[in-house]
């Protein structure tokens, strides 16, 4: 079988831009939450976010130009022009029609459709400004990507909320395998806006202070944003170019219980998780580390915590959610779970739960990272991705042998 390996990391996140800056933010516990100040956030009872301050496109990329797109594509051209560089790819030698894009997301390009909705009340369609219209469909965000690299592969948005970067990248995996692309660019892509905050806030799943993921006292999420990207290549290829990989992806998995839309199924999950592993090939003693999805929301965690008890025989192994210093990135949020997994087996390190002070009693057994980073051999890695409408999705990543 085709093997497929993770040769180059691209994150653009509230906690560091490019690998090297969002290693050192992992293991120092970097917290990238603080007040928004994209949007007035007046008579909003909550106003914390994890944006990303510092973001300059134009210093990144190298061929679009970032004031034709929204800041979600920036985003996402920016984290793949970054991947690219982080793998050391010798494009002369690489045919662009084997060269792929797949992007996850929640909300496309979310402040776009703001402006979209501002124009269209104030004046109809025919008070929409053209370019506004133009910048609007989500299948941008792939496109930028596509445009930047000069990628003639297939170009591919998926919108399966907040495990869309899962989904992607499983995507992205299947491409390689079946023969059908040797490099795909995957993750994902959002930005903070305020209409998926004032949204998070009407389900009252918004955090008071802070996300605190698996603790007792937990109150929620925070909408964030960034772009993470990683680049799989086709193993044979990237060895012989001497690149040094940081994992190899082993597999995944995916299913869609849909019975509620905002409430997870731990049986679900659980089922999720056990097929991940055996596509993957791994048993549960195999797996080193667990990037959750671990939002903070009391719901969440909990069925979370219960599906991993369930698929693991109650013997779980150490479970941290980067949430908690980047807030919830929607879409590009599970990309950023792989991201931290590779560096986890590359680097030997488990990226810890900051926040975390005292123990669920509902899940008194499950062992957090609380708030320091942790340095351990990690052979395996389980990132999970879950959404909204039960869609679940489970990426496995191992060591490159």
């Amino acid at each position: 079988m085709t093997r497929v390996l993770i040769t180059g990391l691209g994150p653009v996140s509230s906690i560091g831009i490019g690998a090297a800056a969002f290693e050192s933010g992992l293991r120092a516990g970097h917290c990238g939450i603080r007040p928004i100040g994209s949007f007035d956030t007046t008579g909003f009872p909550r106003v914390l976010g994890g944006e990303v301050q510092v973001f300059d496109a134009g210093s990144i990329l190298s061929r679009i130009e970032p004031e034709e797109w929204g800041r979600s594509s920036q985003f996402a051209a920016a984290a793949a022009r970054l991947a690219a560089r982080d793998a050391g790819l010798q494009w002369e030698r690489i045919d662009p029609e084997r060269v792929s894009v797949v992007i996850g997301t929640t909300s496309g390009e979310a402040k776009v459709t703001e402006m979209f909705a501002q124009q269209l009340v104030g004046g109809g369609f025919e008070g929409v400004d053209p370019d506004i219209a133009r910048r609007l469909p989500a299948d941008r965000l792939s496109s930028a990507v596509s445009a930047e690299l000069d990628a003639h592969g297939e170009s591919m948005t998926i919108a399966t909320a907040c495990s869309a970067s899962n989904y992607a990248l499983g995507y992205a995996y299947d491409l390689i395998v079946s023969g059908e692309a040797d490099v795909v660019f995957s993750g994902g892509a959002d930005s903070v806006c305020r209409w998926a905050h004032a949204g998070f806030l009407r389900l009252g799943a918004v955090a008071e202070r802070t996300c605190s993921p698996f603790d007792r006292d937990r109150t929620g999420m925070v909408t964030a944003e960034g772009g993470s990207m990683l680049v799989l290549e086709k193993a044979e290829l990237a060895r012989a170019r001497g690149a040094v990989p940081y994992a190899e992806f082993l597999g995944y998995a995916s299913n869609c219980d849909a019975t509620h839309m905002v409430m997870p199924n731990a049986s679900s999950i659980a089922d999720c998780i056990s097929a991940a592993h055996e596509t993957a090939g791994v048993k549960t003693g195999d797996v080193d580390y667990v990037c959750a999805h671990g939002t903070g929301t009391p719901a969440n965690d909990v069925t979370e915590a219960q599906a991993l008890y369930e698929a693991f025989g109650g013997d779980v192994p150490p479970v941290s959610s980067i949430k908690s210093m980047l807030g919830h990135t929607m879409g590009a949020a599970s990309g950023f779970g792989a991201i931290a997994s590779a560096l986890a087996i590359a680097r030997g390190f488990l990226p810890p739960t900051i926040g975390w002070s005292t123990p669920d009693p509902e899940m008194a057994w499950l062992d957090p990272i609380p708030n320091r980073h942790r340095q351990a051999p990690v052979r395996v890695a389980q990132n999970n991705g879950f959404a909204f409408g039960g869609n679940n999705a489970i990426v496995m990543l191992g060591a490159a042998s």
